[in-house]
């Protein structure tokens, strides 16, 4: 259990290659796994570790991602001493109010990191998940007398090719010191990638974020680490469990649908670290007359009157007469209206389809309906 770290993650990453899902929404507050937020696997991660001061710094389209988070209740962090901070953007004589990169929000968040108790500061980013408790890497951090710990794990080239989006891999010695790190490559040798993960001394960040905001440097990566490998001994920790990158429709459908592995499932829900969330009270799912589920996972407050096989509905979906969606992902009160047919399609909130539509995709690429729309 950790005492001695704070938790910072940034939710300001802007992944383009998602697309209309995040138009008006951050990556974290992005709806997965049926009831779940993405950003509730990191904050997730901090409490179990028993982390109790953390901050999520936001940047664009956090309307949502606030309202998600509200005060922490659900994660345990609405308390008197520490508990949950969100860090919104404010301009100012050093800042439009926009965020240039993660060392510059790091910047404008340094009245709290300052105001911290804690001595090690654990800092994620809102795109990944993935279920661990971070006091092995804390040891491991401290044991070798890291500046900065990276948190990685490995991919074969053959698991990436052709989804490269925000790839940040590291070269490592035998002895686990990061020798060197590639942003973005078109190719790469490298098996290990970050997770986008970071333990450092609270000091040690402070001095580095100042010093590249000086040199008008803002890429956390490609400026404060890569920039220091030759001053800092920078480590890199092996995570083996399972990993989903939200950098892309793909890896996003590729991530829920990967939900519907039962083994997965317990792993990474039900084992001794839950995965917490903001619970909205639904009635039961609703099956009615010749309806049909199969290899699904359907949330409270859905009403199926047609098929539904190897897909995932949020709450308050409704599926009519005769309409059939299979691998599809359905996010919160989507109308699929009589005789409709969903192949390969990511569907976002509100949305309604009309009868007799027909929407097929494949797994690559995914029809995506943007929030709201009509079909």
């Amino acid at each position: 259990m950790i005492r001695e770290a704070f938790g910072m993650i940034y939710a300001g990453e802007q992944i383009i290659n998602l697309r209309e899902l995040v138009e008006l929404r951050a990556v974290g507050a992005l709806p997965i796994g049926g009831r779940y937020r993405v950003i509730d696997f990191p904050l997730s991660n901090m409490v179990n570790t028993g982390i109790r001061n953390v901050a999520v710094i936001t940047n664009r389209n956090y309307n949502s991602l606030m309202d998600h988070l509200g005060s922490g209740k659900a994660w345990d962090l609405s308390r008197k001493s520490d508990g949950l901070f969100i860090l919104t953007p404010y301009a100012n004589r050093d800042n439009p109010g926009i965020y240039r990169g993660l060392v510059d929000a790091l910047k404008g968040s340094m009245d709290y990191i300052r105001r911290a108790k804690q001595e090690y500061c654990i800092l994620t980013g809102s795109y990944t998940i993935f279920n661990l408790v971070f006091d092995d890497m804390m040891r491991f951090h401290e044991e070798n007398g890291s500046d900065l710990t990276i948190l990685f794990n490995r991919l074969s080239a053959e698991t990436y090719a052709g989804d490269r989006y925000a790839d940040i891999r590291i070269k490592t010695d035998k002895k686990n010191v990061v020798t060197d790190i590639e942003v973005n490559p078109g190719l790469s040798s490298l098996d290990k990638v970050s997770m986008d993960t970071y333990i450092i001394r609270k000091d040690i960040l402070i001095y580095l974020v100042e010093e590249s905001i000086a040199r008008g440097e803002y890429d956390f990566v490609r400026d404060l680490i890569r920039g220091n490998l030759g001053r800092l001994k920078v480590m890199g920790f092996e995570h083996k469990g399972y990993v989903g990158r939200m950098h892309s429709v793909a890896a996003y459908y590729k991530a829920n649908m990967d939900f519907l592995d039962t083994k997965l499932q317990k792993t990474l829900f039900r084992g001794e670290n839950r995965i917490f969330t903001k619970v909205k009270d639904e009635v039961p799912a609703k099956y009615i007359g010749a309806s049909c589920v199969r290899n699904s996972i359907v949330a409270n407050g859905c009403i199926i009157e047609g098929n539904v096989e190897n897909s995932i509905l949020f709450r308050g979906v409704y599926v009519g007469k005769g309409a059939s969606v299979k691998n599809s992902i359905l996010l919160p009160s989507t109308e699929v209206n009589d005789n409709a047919e969903l192949q390969y399609v990511v569907i976002d909130k509100n949305v309604s389809v009309r009868n007799r539509s027909r929407l097929i995709g494949n797994e690559e690429f995914p029809v995506v309906i943007r929030k709201g729309a009509m079909v």
